[in-house]
């Protein structure tokens, strides 16, 4: 299988995004493209995945400039795990948005602008350069940006701004900490870092520039005290669009903070505790946050900032079980938030409405759709088998064998408050009776829509619940690869072996 695959994730979306912009006027057949796009996406990352898998990490050198000096892009099983994931998002939002996006929000552009959010998310992923990481994620903001804005209602052009100034702010500092990297040591391929950042004699230097990346990544992953742009921005989109947002964006952020922090900066024991303390603040903040909420994409806003927590926590642990742990629980939340706030869309079809005040009643008349709501709901708060179980068994492991008390209270107040915030959102909307006032007009909003119309919501949420029952029942399948990723991750000679060619006797 060519080695160029490794690119492939990224020249898809690139191809699509071109398709689409030729088709600007004519929204049916954008609608086509981007469904075809994905479901291809979904192919060449399984086969990435499959190469990976088989064959170890792969890497490519573009311009066939040989490591360090040129652009290198490199696949390890944490890469295209991410890369398969992002797809089935991508696939079932672009299902989503044939009827959630109208024509007019077409013609700006917004199924384009989509899949090149997506070609940003998977070359952030595959890169194995900081600089490359820079511009992939001014891609993304800049897309994302411009997602959160059509439409241009008041309340998505203030959330976009607070979400572009601090995200551009924390691009800042991120370009700060590559410029002091590579006037310290002359490179930015993270290979080569890898070696060169444990020789400095400085490492009290080494430990500020992590920390500048820390925050850098910080802001953009939502963690404490930098996640206040989150809330205020995510649920003012149309569900298609937060739904992206909430399963990926911060996720990407999470994803360089585990890849810098294992592969460049190993954390010592004061960053270690400064990573545990935000961890722990993170979760209180983010679940005190969501409880007080009324309306519930805020509520799945502030329980994005509460469960960053958890993958923050399994980074500060560094071990790795707790790796093992944190990579799992991501994979369990891009599929569970992006799910939830594709239920939120699907709520105000129904009641017209996100406050929990006007809702009630749907178990009476949509038993249905509320078993299939109440399944990423449950997962979200870890009842056994369901998802959300198995990453945390290796977490409260992780932080009870090496007696962080701290954290294991943290992650054990995090489980308890999301169980009290969902049997609010159930209490709420699915047993409560609709209030007077709103009874003429609670349940007409969906009704109207025609069958494919219906399809249109319901289909994206039953392909990621699907997934979410695959990983709950199959876990052990995710337990394989995240333990695969966790040697990768916490023996970095394997990931500077394929960036360098240099072929190992042994495979991992």
């Amino acid at each position: 299988m060519s080695e160029h695959l490794t690119i492939y994730p990224i020249i898809v979306h690139l191809l699509t995004a071109i398709l689409l912009l030729l088709s600007w006027m004519n929204p049916k057949v954008q609608r086509y493209i981007s469904i075809i796009g994905s479901i291809v996406g979904i192919i060449v990352g399984g086969l990435l995945f499959s190469q990976v898998w088989t064959e170890g990490i792969q890497s490519v050198q573009l311009g066939n400039w040989k490591a360090p000096f040129g652009i290198t892009m490199v696949a390890d099983t944490f890469a295209v795990t991410l890369i398969v994931l992002t797809n089935i998002v991508a696939l079932a939002v672009s299902i989503i948005s044939t009827r959630n996006m109208v024509s007019s929000r077409l013609k700006f552009g917004y199924y384009a602008i989509f899949h090149f959010l997506i070609m940003g998310l998977s070359g952030a992923f595959i890169t194995g350069d900081l600089f490359s990481l820079y511009v992939w994620f001014e891609v993304i903001i800049i897309s994302s940006f411009v997602l959160l804005t059509i439409g241009g209602r008041n309340i998505q052009i203030e959330g976009a701004v607070k979400y572009f100034t601090l995200n551009m702010l924390s691009s800042i500092i991120f370009l700060t900490g590559i410029a002091m990297v590579y006037g310290v040591t002359g490179s930015l391929n993270m290979a080569e870092l890898s070696r060169i950042i444990p020789e400095i004699e400085n490492q009290g230097l080494v430990h500020t520039i992590s920390l500048i990346f820390f925050i850098g990544f910080g802001v953009k992953s939502g963690v404490f005290p930098l996640y206040f742009w989150l809330p205020a921005s995510y649920h003012t989109p149309p569900a298609a669009v937060s739904a992206l947002f909430a399963g990926l964006l911060t996720k990407v952020g999470i994803y360089a903070m585990i890849r810098v922090f294992t592969l460049i900066f190993p954390l010592g024991e004061i960053n270690q505790m400064i990573l545990m303390v935000v961890a722990g603040f993170t979760i209180f903040f983010g679940g005190i946050g969501a409880l007080v909420q009324k309306d519930i994409q805020r509520i799945f806003s502030y329980l994005i900032i509460c469960h960053i927590g958890f993958m923050v926590g399994g980074l500060s642990l560094f071990t790795e079980v707790a790796i093992v742990g944190a990579v799992m629980y991501m994979f369990h939340d891009i599929i569970v938030k992006a799910t939830l706030f594709l239920i939120g869309g699907v709520m105000y079809r129904i009641f017209g409405s996100t406050r929990l005040y006007d809702m009630g009643g749907l178990m009476d008349n949509y038993p249905r759709l509320s078993f299939l709501f109440a399944i990423p709901m449950f997962a979200l708060v870890g009842v056994p088998p369901l998802s959300g179980f198995w990453p945390k068994v290796s977490l409260f492991m992780a932080s009870y064998t090496q007696g962080e008390m701290f954290l294991l209270i943290m992650f054990i107040f995090a489980s308890l408050i999301t169980l009290v915030i969902i049997a609010k959102i159930w209490n709420s909307t699915f047993s409560k009776k609709p209030v007077e006032r709103e009874k003429r007009k609670a349940f007409k909003y969906f009704e109207k829509f025609s069958f494919a119309e219906k399809a249109a919501y319901i289909v994206p949420i039953i392909i990621l619940v699907g997934v979410t029952l695959y990983y709950s029942f199959f876990a052990e399948h995710f337990q394989v690869i995240s333990e695969r990723i966790g040697k990768e991750l916490m023996n970095t000679e394997h990931y500077y072996n394929a960036v360098f060619g240099i072929k190992e006797e042994t495979k991992l």
